[in-house]
């Protein structure tokens, strides 16, 4: 069994800052793509950041700019770093360790967001 342990995340006022870990086992952090999505109320899963085993890059266009995602490699960890935070940031967020396929996809067990003054 796969376990991705999320950590982070909380209460915080519009403009402010979090910073969300993932920690994976070494064989995930190495072998995996890895990357952060978000559930909003009432909306549906959605990518927020991720980055392959190429160490490739890609956000959704609602963070670029704001949003950090990065490997700590002594750590075996993926990092949200997530700044200029807005109210529609809100949501609970979701790590994410796949190849691709159904079979290989695993999830953390979600962190809740919270965006408000």
């Amino acid at each position: 069994q796969v376990h991705l342990v999320e950590s982070g995340g909380g209460l915080v006022q519009p403009g402010g800052s979090l910073r969300l870990s993932c920690k994976v086992t070494k064989f995930i952090f190495t072998n995996y793509a890895l990357g952060w999505y978000r559930q909003r109320p009432e909306k549906q899963r959605e990518m927020v950041a991720g980055v392959d085993v190429a160490g490739d890059i890609n956000y959704a266009d609602s963070v670029k700019g704001r949003f950090t995602i990065s490997k700590d490699n002594s750590e075996n960890t993926v990092n949200l770093q997530m700044n200029s935070l807005k109210p529609e940031d809100t949501a609970v967020y979701y790590c994410n360790a796949g190849m691709g396929t159904p079979q290989y996809d695993y999830w953390g067990q979600g962190v809740q967001v919270t965006v408000s003054s």
